[in-house]
């Protein structure tokens, strides 16, 4: 059975995928932040894992044991409300929390699993970006501290995908859409097109399934429209 990590685990979109790949057939290694509660009813390997820790991610990775991992799924997230992240209220803890979280995390994961998914036949790293991250595409302003984590978790995994390419690991950027999340409550005016977790977890899979290594490096909607940086 191919065997799949997911973060972010214990709710929203990570959980929804984490059942989604179980009913798939992957083996799966759910982990969070808070590896109690509804991680605990998905009946599969959970951990503690704490993104921001380096003491953390080695623990983590010690608890694996040497084996090839076929996908790592970089999903946990954070988001402040758009109050606390305004131009009049941003502070530096908000910042470089939202960062250690969104940016980080996901980079120092994957460099630390890196030796197991090398281990894997086809390894596939994914992360979790938002289309708040698309300098392009950014024409609302505010929200300094989670537009410009996923702006810059959009260059680390692309450079990602250009160091991987020769190694054969494909590196796919992942953008929900509008998602009824913990990461979103509190948040006014998500309007109709918000869809569950489990419906965004279903779409994101499909794309996922048919992207490899041609495709290394780019970033897609869920609906499969490949989005600009």
């Amino acid at each position: 059975m191919p065997v799949a990590v997911v973060t972010g685990a214990n709710s929203g979109i990570g959980h929804a995928f984490a059942k989604l790949l179980i009913d798939d057939g992957f083996t799966v290694i759910a982990a969070d932040i808070t590896n109690v509660g509804p991680i605990q009813d998905l009946g599969c390997e959970a951990h503690h894992l704490d993104v921001t820790s380096p003491t953390s991610i080695t623990t983590f990775k010690s608890a694996l044991g040497r084996r090839p991992i076929d996908l790592l799924l970089n999903i946990a997230g954070v988001m402040s409300p758009p109050s606390k992240d305004a131009l009049d209220t941003i502070t530096l803890q908000t910042l470089e929390h939202t960062f250690a979280v969104n940016t980080y995390g996901p980079l120092l994961l994957t460099q630390a699993l890196l030796p197991y998914l090398l281990l894997a036949k086809e390894p596939k790293v994914a992360v979790m970006s938002s289309r708040m991250g698309s300098i392009s595409d950014n024409a609302s302003g505010g929200q300094y501290a989670y537009r410009a984590s996923k702006a810059a978790v959009n260059a680390v995994f692309k450079s990602l995908a250009v160091d991987l390419k020769g190694k054969g690991v494909a590196v796919v950027l992942l953008h929900p859409g509008i998602v009824k999340t913990k990461l979103t409550a509190g948040n006014e005016g998500l309007g109709s097109q918000a869809v569950e977790p489990r419906e965004a977890a279903g779409d994101l899979w499909r794309v996922l399934q048919v992207k490899g290594m041609e495709e290394s490096g780019r970033w897609w909607h869920r609906s499969g429209e490949e989005l600009p940086w």
